[in-house]
């Protein structure tokens, strides 16, 4: 059976360094940091009292009051980004088979708030369940793309993918492959998270993930850094229209890049740590190369998973030295979540993006906040440094690792 090309021709974001696709690539090129004191509740007593929220967005200026009570802050970001993709897109939305396009969807909590706060309401009162007849729909993490669905008519597929942290790019690789075998023309894909809560920030601080650097918080993510303390929290959605490339150039869509493959494995190790010598992420980048067709010598960048967690990264890179060999120097290598924060399942579509931008652009955005030198880190490799760096690419790949051992890898191409 020949495969179809997949490609991608809309692109949305809602992160906490902007709130479109254009803020989003001002802010990681000029390496803003989104890291700042929380605003959503009063986090004196916790350990950690910041994390990259969003900034200056009204959810009302996007959709309608009701609606929006009607949704958990996730769902209204996979709202948000989802209609800033399919208006770039320009998809004919009266002329396209909706039978023929779907939404897959990734969230690695869903409707934490949600749960949260019904929970807490109950505990105040008289033990009488008075809980809100949208709680359930508010909460499951599947209801993203419903909503998305419903707001569109979209009848294809319809689903949300949960591998912890790597849920959004499981959803692009199955957007991908639910193309490639004929199965639709279009696909909605992507993430959000909303995790910024009295939960998650208590659920993360009880686990020692989170950074601590309370007294200067837009310095606290800082991947492959010697002196990195945890990742920090962030929240937001990264949506990315992915179509058969004929049905694309038939309606002469602009292509932003090509999906060329994708990988998936497990660490089978740990429940939260990596395995320290990265086996399982030099499988997924290798079945990534062998899904995608390519060389290691093809790829030029890497936006890796890179959190700021003392295992993590140096795990990762000593596995990037395996796959790539005497390659792995001539490679472009950051994390965004210096920038960005750590946004959980939406992880993986907002640095999809920003790898397709940076094949776009020909620009490499920055680790900001790198000081301190790691002496478990390959001084060879090429980390790209506290400052963007111009370089004409052609492939570039995307990491994501998610609590369990979930790994999943993503690839994209320039066209010529």
């Amino acid at each position: 059976m020949q495969l179809k090309r997949v490609v991608v021709t809309g692109l949305g974001a809602l992160t906490p360094i902007g709130n479109n696709i254009e803020q989003y690539w001002n802010g990681l090129v000029n390496g803003v940091s989104g890291a700042a004191p929380i605003t959503y509740f009063d986090a004196a007593k916790f350990k950690t009292r910041f994390a990259c929220e969003l900034k200056d967005f009204d959810v009302n200026d996007h959709i309608h009051r009701r609606e929006a009570r009607r949704m958990d802050r996730f769902t209204q970001y996979a709202m948000v980004a989802s209609d800033e993709a399919i208006k770039d897109s320009k998809l004919d939305l009266d002329k396209v088979n909706k039978f023929r396009v779907g939404v897959i969807w990734g969230a690695g909590i869903g409707g934490l708030e949600t749960f949260q706060n019904e929970v807490l309401n109950y505990a105040k009162g008289d033990g009488t369940p008075k809980f809100n007849p949208f709680f359930i729909p508010k909460m499951i993490a599947d209801i993203a793309p419903g909503n998305i669905s419903i707001k569109n008519g979209f009848m294809g597929p319809n689903y949300t993918t949960v591998s912890a942290c790597a849920s959004s790019a499981n959803a692009i690789f199955d957007a991908l492959n639910s193309i490639r075998l004929g199965h639709c023309d279009v696909i909605v894909t992507g993430g959000s998270e909303a995790a910024v809560t009295i939960a998650g920030m208590g659920g993360f601080n009880a686990m020692h993930a989170l950074s601590t650097r309370n007294e200067t918080p837009e310095t606290a993510s800082r991947p492959f850094d010697g002196d990195r303390d945890g990742f920090v929290l962030g929240e937001g959605a990264g949506a990315l229209i992915l179509e058969e490339y004929e049905h694309a150039v038939a309606r002469g869509a602009k292509i932003y890049a090509e999906v060329i493959g994708g990988g998936l494995s497990s660490d089978a190790h740990h429940m939260t740590a990596p395995h320290p010598e990265g086996i399982g992420v030099i499988a997924v980048m290798k079945n990534c190369l062998e899904n995608a067709g390519i060389k290691p010598e093809e790829v030029e960048h890497i936006n890796t998973h890179g959190t700021s967690t003392p295992l993590g990264d140096v795990a990762e890179l000593k596995a990037i030295s395996e796959v790539f060999g005497d390659h792995a120097k001539n490679i472009n290598i950051n994390s965004t979540k210096s920038m960005t924060g750590h946004l959980l399942g939406a992880a993986g579509a907002i640095e999809a993006i920003a790898s397709i931008l940076a094949l776009e652009h020909g620009i490499i955005p920055p680790t900001i906040n790198h000081s301190v030198v790691d002496e478990n880190i390959n001084p060879e490799l090429n980390l790209t440094l506290n400052k963007a760096e111009k370089r004409p690419i052609k492939v570039a790949m995307s990491n994501t690792f998610g609590f369990g051992g979930h790994n999943a890898c993503v690839a994209f191409k320039k066209l010529d």
